[in-house]
């Protein structure tokens, strides 16, 4: 048995957001790229989220939404933080050192299945057999596209083993967080004081980590790059991530989870245009196949909720 269809209204309300962060997010994989290179990695992830976070408070105040968080749930916001804002971020601008954008936005597209095997973990939900189905045909895709990465001539293939590598475990920690928005307690707040208060403390964590690791603070003064650190900042983090946990409160994470298959395609047709990706037999069929599975997966009833 399958859900009901939504409601016109609803359908209506929610196409508009949902096409915009599908688009923005579908691009990002490609301005992260640009970020590389004069500036270290963990300190274009502070600027980025620097910038976000004063765009999300400001936000918030505009619009008379409670900043408060209850000391019992800054805990919450800890693990969002660290998990959605540091790690995930810190892990994929480093793969995207390694491997095409592109291809980290297709195997990042297997957010789904860390998705429903924790939320079987700690929040009781059953797993389909379609989705089951689904997840380990868009897998085999993956090892196909891994496959071509490694046969491509002059490819290093300990550097396709570490983006790759990055990328999966960017994967986990952005699954952990979106598990962690899943628990009551977090729904209870409101989006706006969870993104932002996550955010500050995502920043402040990559600043800490930039600063360690990297040195003082690094900036790279061509317009392209400051353009990409507002548009990364402003639509890709502060607008983005507000429309996407608005829409999974109003149709729910199964559904707004569509998103994970469009944004690949886009990111991909960046890649071929604007980076060289060269495809194969072996890198069309896994790319198909990635895409199918996830297709499968989300057809499930409530795959992902």
């Amino acid at each position: 048995m399958s859900e009901a269809p939504l409601p016109r209204r609803v359908r209506a309300h929610v196409l508009v957001p949902f096409a915009v962060i599908t688009l923005i997010w579908g691009s990002t994989w490609l301005v992260i790229r640009d970020q590389l290179g004069v500036v270290p990695p963990s300190w274009s992830v502070t600027y980025r989220f620097l910038t976000a976070s004063v765009a999300m408070i400001l936000y918030a105040v505009v619009t008379r939404t409670p900043l408060r968080i209850a000391r019992a749930d800054w805990g919450l916001v800890l693990l969002v933080g660290v998990t959605q804002f540091v790690l995930n971020f810190n892990l994929v601008y480093r793969a995207e050192h390694y491997v095409t954008s592109g291809l980290v936005a297709v195997v990042f597209a297997l957010l789904l299945v860390p998705n429903a095997v924790l939320a079987r973990i700690f929040l009781k939900q059953g797993l389909s057999r379609p989705f089951a189905i689904g997840s380990l045909v868009a897998l085999l895709g993956i090892a196909l596209l891994f496959a071509h990465e490694l046969r491509l001539d002059g490819a290093d293939n300990g550097a396709v083993f570490r983006g790759i590598g990055l990328t999966l475990l960017a994967v986990l920690s952005a699954s952990i967080a979106n598990v962690v928005q899943g628990a009551e307690r977090a729904r209870a707040l409101p989006v706006a004081a969870l993104v932002a208060w996550s955010m500050v403390v995502g920043t402040v964590a990559d600043g800490a980590i930039a600063w360690a690791t990297s040195g003082p603070p690094v900036i790279d003064t061509r317009p392209g790059y400051l353009a990409g650190v507002l548009y990364l900042g402003l639509a890709a983090s502060a607008l983005s991530f507000l429309l996407y946990y608005r829409i999974i409160r109003e149709i729910g994470a199964a559904r707004a989870a569509y998103s994970s298959v469009l944004i690949p395609i886009l990111a991909m047709g960046f890649s071929t245009a604007f980076e060289g990706y060269r495809w194969s037999v072996t890198a069309a069929l896994g790319g198909a196949l990635t895409l199918a599975g996830l297709i499968v997966a989300l057809s499930a009833r409530r795959p992902s909720r």
